[in-house]
């Protein structure tokens, strides 16, 4: 037997009744017009009232027929669903269809990866495209911006940006910063976990930091351009304590911004593996620490010639080739460049050329690199021409060598104002050419501004004075030896060795930092 429940509404029209079933049968409310219920005259005249009441059935008649018949269709479905049978026309894959479904889709873009020369091995866990088509204009994207299958092979993690989401909003901000288009191939064959950063979170922050260093907006994409792993740094880490620790010793704050323009790689080097240990190793070698940080204002890129490799081993060469040891760090602050060049071969084959053609020995040969370290660097043939030069003005080989070894600038000066220089010395001062052996400096004045009106006076007042007396010394000084009745010549000094001191003086605070080379038209 079993027991149903009936919650009827009575109106004028029509009567609908809901059979409400125990918790244990399984079927949903099932509305029956009141044609097929049989209810008293006396409920019907209760129009408007609620009525709810119980029956007994005892025995199955039609209705009862279709309501069994609905209760076993619901059954057999519910039954149906819970042993995995999908019975409905709207049903959701399994968790592991969808899973079949990716491993299926990601193959499939590995096998496209492989036939274009893309190795996709390192790819396993990161999130790709779903489908090939998808890929294939990443990848063609890429291409566009001048990366090579070599370039993507390199750094493949790459694959895992997204073109619209990642790619675009990273080349429009350094595009706005002033990055050139023709640098960016190269900027992403060096940083290319560029396009996988956030401009807002990753990028604006660095930008910011970099003009806090006044570094001017007009310099930012050379430094990006110079630089880009500079991009990747925090804030907090490497970026402050390097610049922190060049100012600590002595380097000044207003240079800073020239220094990171010229050469932004400090600002990725660690102080206590790098920066440190090459400052004191230069001020084992005598320099006191402000010189240092006077050169690393000049020359910042010295910071990055390896202490290990390449600097100690220089040093130890200069030795070898008879520079003295106190003389290195008047060396290094004349040529900065040598300390990291590949320099034995230089010395060698400088050495070995300057005895061919002027019969230089070794011992000599240290004294003109210490006088002028950049003559390790000066071309066979310009220094032939101006060997050749000399003996033709009359000076014997012996007298070359001795005018060489004094003045090692002889053999890089521009040929054609030492030409100028020596035909007024012949004509107009009307010197021997012993002078000139003893002074070979000479040639480094300028006749117009030096040379001419220094001698002229000396005529006027009627004095008679060796070149030494007459340009070896500032201008103010000269105004006050005019003054003289008598020549001093204890004032005279023979040899003008460079003065160390001078690195010690603070930069002109209004100059700019220009890392350019001194420029001088009496050099080559």
């Amino acid at each position: 037997m079993k027991s149903i429940s009936y919650i009827s509404f009575m109106k004028p029209s029509s009567l609908l009744v809901q059979r409400e079933f125990p918790a244990f049968t399984f079927c949903q409310p099932l509305l029956t017009s009141i044609s097929s219920v049989r209810i008293s005259s006396d409920h019907v005249k209760r129009i408007g009232f609620m009525v709810k009441f119980q029956c007994s059935i005892t025995s199955r008649t039609a209705t009862s027929d279709s309501v069994d018949s609905s209760l076993s269709k619901v059954d057999t479905g519910y039954l149906g669903r819970k042993q995995g049978r999908s019975t409905y026309l709207y049903s959701r894959p399994s968790v592991l269809e969808m899973k079949n479904d990716r491993a299926a889709n990601r193959d499939r873009v590995y096998e496209f990866l492989r036939g274009i020369g893309i190795i996709p091995d390192e790819l396993d866990g990161l999130e790709l495209p779903v489908t090939v088509e998808v890929m294939k204009d990443r990848v063609d994207f890429l291409h566009k911006l001048g990366l090579t299958t070599e370039d993507i092979n390199n750094y493949p993690l790459v694959l895992g940006c997204s073109v619209k989401k990642n790619m675009i909003p990273v080349l429009d901000y350094l595009g706005k910063l002033g990055v050139r288009k023709s640098t960016l191939t190269e900027f992403l064959q060096r940083y290319p976990q560029v396009l996988h950063a956030s401009v807002v979170v990753d990028l604006e922050p660095i930008v910011n930091y970099l003009k806090g260093m006044d570094i001017k907006p007009n310099d930012i994409p050379r430094v990006l351009e110079k630089y880009p792993e500079v991009l990747g740094f925090k804030l907090e880490g490497t970026m402050s304590t390097s610049v922190a620790y060049l100012v600590g010793i002595g380097v000044s704050r207003r240079e800073i911004g020239g220094i990171l323009t010229g050469y932004p790689e400090i600002l990725g080097m660690r102080v206590a593996r790098i920066i440190k240990p090459f400052v004191e190793y230069l001020e084992s070698l005598g320099l006191q620490r402000l010189a240092v940080a006077r050169l690393i204002e000049k020359r910042p890129h010295i910071l990055g010639f390896d202490l290990e490799e390449r600097v100690m081993p220089n040093v130890q060469f200069l030795l070898d080739f008879n520079v003295r040891q106190t003389s290195l760090g008047s060396v290094i602050v004349q040529y900065p460049e040598i300390i990291g060049l590949d320099l034995k071969p230089k010395l060698l084959s400088q050495c070995g050329f300057l005895n061919s053609i002027i019969d230089l020995g070794p011992e000599d040969f240290g004294r003109m690199v210490e006088k002028m370290p950049q003559v390790v660097s000066l071309s066979n043939a310009p220094v032939m021409k101006h060997v050749d030069f000399l003996k033709q003005c009359g000076f014997s080989l012996q007298q070359v060598r001795e005018m060489v070894i004094g003045c090692p600038q002889l053999l890089a000066l521009n040929l054609d104002i030492m030409k100028r220089s020596f035909g007024y010395f012949r004509t107009k001062m009307e010197r021997s050419l012993d002078d000139l052996v003893a002074f070979p400096a000479f040639f480094t004045y300028s006749l117009e501004s030096t040379i001419k009106p220094r001698h002229e006076m000396v005529l006027e007042k009627g004095l008679k004075c060796s070149l030494v007396w007459l340009l070896n010394c500032s201008d103010e000084k000269f105004a006050e030896r005019m003054n003289y009745d008598f020549i001093d010549i204890e004032e005279v000094e023979m040899d003008s060795e460079f003065d160390m001191n001078t690195q010690l003086e603070p930069r002109n605070d209004d100059s700019a930092s220009d890392f350019e080379e001194d420029s001088d038209d009496e050099y080559v």
